[in-house]
């Protein structure tokens, strides 16, 4: 394996897009390889402090997500655009520079079209779900009787066949990668059983020193630790829902709550004697020495908390946390209870249950010998190299569309 190798990422400018596989971009890095990578400006210091050298790109998606669509096609659309926006940017930089392997972010159409049409090898880094055998048609098909499907992928068609992809059929295109590495665990997955084992490993979550102690340790004469982490990326927990966890778990003997907060008057004046308030950061650091986490389940948190064996309580805030919620449940190490419907005693009913379940914390010990087999950032970067000398299957093309 050559230690100057080029490996080249092209991302997707959303934060949590880009988080989940920074990790790995630095063990490339460490390993000697000289890695490029592809995103819009403001999220460069994320990419350089990995040791990456950003190229940066003009993206035509929204920052804010408020200023996303809700209507599924306007949404898929989105990605197109930015796809055929960015494809020209990347061929200006990549054509006299060409990466040996390209990599790739789920939403990032543009660099598998690159890869493609300079007949390099092309892998597909996953920081969710991933389609399993007749999903992808099974959305295309949605998307057929939707206002605006038709056209939508008729417009995608007509841009694959310009564009110098080798894949030119959509559903093919984007529901069916090569090779992609899934930076989640199996356990997560729906239907995992029909994922295509050939093109798609679960790697788990790929962490770092940076995302791991802080100097945090467990308080002496702490029986239980208690961590409540709301505040993802993505999601802002009501003050509400912390009040009521004060309320549900104030002077709780022998446990030592830990509430993680963006906001420092969250709880008000009158923090109880059994909590500790810190400021929002990475979990995991209170994670790995904890006994109960309540969490919102986004697709990150939920990772961690099968990663670290720490059963939870699930609080999801929309449609993605939920499905999180429910396989957390399926799996036996949660317990659900809703934004709308948090109490004290809810909270508290739930935090009894997961304690006094000798099968929640089996199955917690289980999933985290599972999760920590499936290797993680070294094993994702042993996997991408392999790439790096597998044989090639695509035609080189100069379309630059």
């Amino acid at each position: 394996m050559p230690r100057s190798a080029h490996i080249a990422m092209v991302g997707t400018p959303l934060v949590g897009h880009v988080l989940p596989s920074l990790e790995i971009i630095r063990e490339l890095v460490a390993r000697g390889h000289r890695v490029t990578y592809a995103n819009a400006g403001p999220l460069a210091e994320l990419v350089a402090s990995t040791g990456a050298e950003p190229i940066g790109v003009t993206s035509t998606l929204p920052v804010a997500g408020q200023d996303w669509p809700r209507d599924p096609i306007a949404s898929a659309s989105r990605f197109l655009d930015e796809a055929m926006a960015v494809l020209p940017q990347l061929h200006a930089v990549y054509d006299d520079d060409p990466a040996g392997l390209y990599l790739y972010d789920v939403g990032a159409y543009a660099g598998r079209a690159l890869a493609e049409a300079q007949g390099r090898g092309h892998v597909q880094l996953a920081a969710g779900h991933v389609a399993w055998e007749g999903a992808q048609e099974e959305i295309s098909a949605a998307y057929a009787q939707l206002p605006g499907g038709p056209a939508y992928r008729a417009r995608f068609a007509d841009w694959l066949g310009r564009c110098g992809a080798v894949t030119t059929n959509v559903e093919e295109f984007t529901g069916r990668p090569k090779r992609v590495l899934a930076m989640i665990p199996r356990a997560l997955q729906p239907l995992a059983e029909r994922v295509d084992a050939e093109a798609v490993t679960f790697v788990g979550p790929c962490l770092g020193a940076e995302r791991e102690r802080d100097g945090w340790a467990r308080p002496a004469g702490a029986k239980k630790v208690l961590l409540v982490s709301l505040a993802g990326s993505a999601y802002h927990a009501a003050q509400e829902i912390y009040h009521q966890c004060a309320a549900a778990f104030t002077d709780l003997p022998g446990w030592h709550v830990v509430l993680q907060t963006r906001g420092a008057d969250d709880l008000g004046e009158r923090v109880p004697r059994n909590f500790e308030v810190r400021p929002w950061a990475s979990p995991l650091t209170v994670l790995e020495q904890a006994d109960v986490w309540v969490t919102h389940t986004g697709t990150d948190s939920s990772s961690l908390g099968l990663c670290t064996g720490v059963p939870m309580i699930a609080v999801p805030n929309g449609p993605g946390q939920g499905l999180h919620a429910d396989r957390l449940v399926e799996l036996g190490v949660a317990r659900r209870v809703d934004a709308a419907d948090v109490t004290a005693a809810t909270l508290r009913t739930a935090l009894m249950e997961l304690i006094g379940d000798p099968q929640v914390a089996a199955r917690s010990a289980w999933l985290w010998s599972e999760v920590r087999a499936e290797g993680g950032t070294r094993r994702a970067a042993d996997l991408i190299e392999e790439q790096m000398v597998a044989p090639r299957t695509c035609a080189p093309s100069h379309a630059h569309q």
